[in-house]
């Protein structure tokens, strides 16, 4: 019969995993106690939460939530971090606060489907969310205000023809 305190841990990482479009999971050995807290500390600021879990209760877990996607990355030592802005932000994140210790990832959990370790760090190199929509943004504001350019140009150079025609006349009278 399992413990009041693992039944805890498993409720807790159910409701985790059924808020999270996204997670990342990652070998923790090789850190010491201080360079979790240091991993934890940094993510923490980014609103990430980085878990180390063990792998029975992260499969009971998967499986409650039905997120089975998880279950073929749990071998070994393994930490689960879920949050973020966006999955790019959580890849980033994760990948910059773990870069100095040298963590493996094994991979991620994205929108119901495994994604192997390249997958994270060409989600890592992406541009924020607001950096890409304003991209967009830009994209489709750029044909509008060419197109109402060119519209203003014949009334713009008829202006300009008849402000010259009134210079060619005046000059013409003063003289």
């Amino acid at each position: 019969m399992p413990t009041e305190a693992k039944q805890a841990a498993v409720a807790e990482l159910v409701e985790l995993l059924q808020e999270a479009d996204t997670a990342i999971v990652s070998d923790h050995r090789g850190l010491s106690v201080a360079d979790l807290l240091k991993v934890r500390r940094e993510l923490r600021a980014k609103d990430i939460q980085f878990r180390i879990i063990k792998n029975r209760l992260a499969k009971i877990a998967a499986e409650q939530a039905d997120r089975s996607e998880l279950i073929p990355l749990l071998i070994g030592p393994s930490a689960i971090a879920f949050g973020g802005e966006d999955e790019a932000s959580l890849a980033k994140g994760l990948l910059d606060a773990t870069k100095p210790f040298k963590v493996e990832i094994r991979g991620a959990a994205l929108n119901g489907e495994t994604v192997d370790p390249s997958v994270v760090a060409a989600l890592a190199k992406l541009p924020g969310r607001e950096q890409l929509l304003a991209h967009l943004a830009g994209g489709m504001a750029s044909p509008l205000s060419t197109m109402a350019s060119l519209l203003a140009a014949p009334l713009r150079d008829l202006g300009y023809g008849l402000a010259q025609l009134q210079e060619q006349r005046e000059g013409a009278e003063a003289a």
